[in-house]
């Protein structure tokens, strides 16, 4: 049978996840890897350079159809901030779940370190990176050491809430995994209830007053 002469790396990650949950564990080389799946080795590196790789691309594959969906829906441009991460979670764990099988196996015996877990970085990057884009509401400090640090606090939050919720999936019994869909929605509610600095802007904007009109008048 001739080898197949093109492969993507969408390709590679369904075959490298059906294989390791045929199998239990990783293939013993590339080169056997590519045999077994009738391609050429050469083709793997075009796409990765190493199971490790392929292991971090898993995760960040399921970040980028997440927000492939999420772009296909002509509601989801309308959103607010605290909507679109819900949509996001939604749909995030929908491809978690469709995949369930591999991340018990990729994240199991790794679920009480997942921040410390290396595979996860990539999808730690995407996810940020997507967090910063949503242009979450902070407090206008006017000193950019201050904003930097609150934007890089936010990003950090809202990877390890995503860790917790990965966390509470992977342990929840529920049918359908009711119980962390309501998880979800409690903590990124909570997460905005909190980042809900209207109430605190007027506040130190009427700090600001009084300190004005204080130091006027002495």
């Amino acid at each position: 049978m001739a080898k197949k002469k093109t492969i993507s790396s969408g390709d590679i990650i369904s075959l490298y996840m059906d294989y390791v949950l045929e199998n239990n564990e990783q293939p013993k080389s590339i080169y056997a890897f590519a045999k077994h799946n009738n391609f050429e080795e050469s083709l793997f590196y075009k796409h990765f350079n190493s199971f490790k790789a392929i292991e971090k691309g898993v995760f960040k594959a399921f970040h980028d159809n997440t927000l492939k969906t999420l772009h296909k829906s002509t509601d989801y441009s309308t959103y607010d901030q605290r909507n679109k991460l819900l949509s996001y979670y939604f749909t995030f764990f929908e491809n978690l779940t469709a995949n369930r099988s591999y991340v018990i196996y990729a994240l199991d015996k790794h679920k009480k370190s997942l921040k410390t877990y290396t595979y996860l970085s990539d999808l730690k990057t995407s996810f940020t990176h997507y967090i910063q884009e949503l242009n979450i509401d902070l407090i206008d400090v006017k000193q950019e050491n201050l904003d930097k640090i609150q934007n890089r606090g936010l990003k950090e939050t809202a990877w390890l809430q995503l860790l917790l919720t990965i966390k509470f999936w992977i342990d929840d019994e529920s049918a359908s995994f009711e119980k962390t869909d309501i998880f979800i929605e409690k903590s990124v509610n909570t997460s905005f209830d909190v980042l809900n600095i209207i109430p605190l802007k007027s506040l130190i904007d009427f700090g600001k007053f009084i300190y004005k009109e204080k130091i006027h008048r002495s």
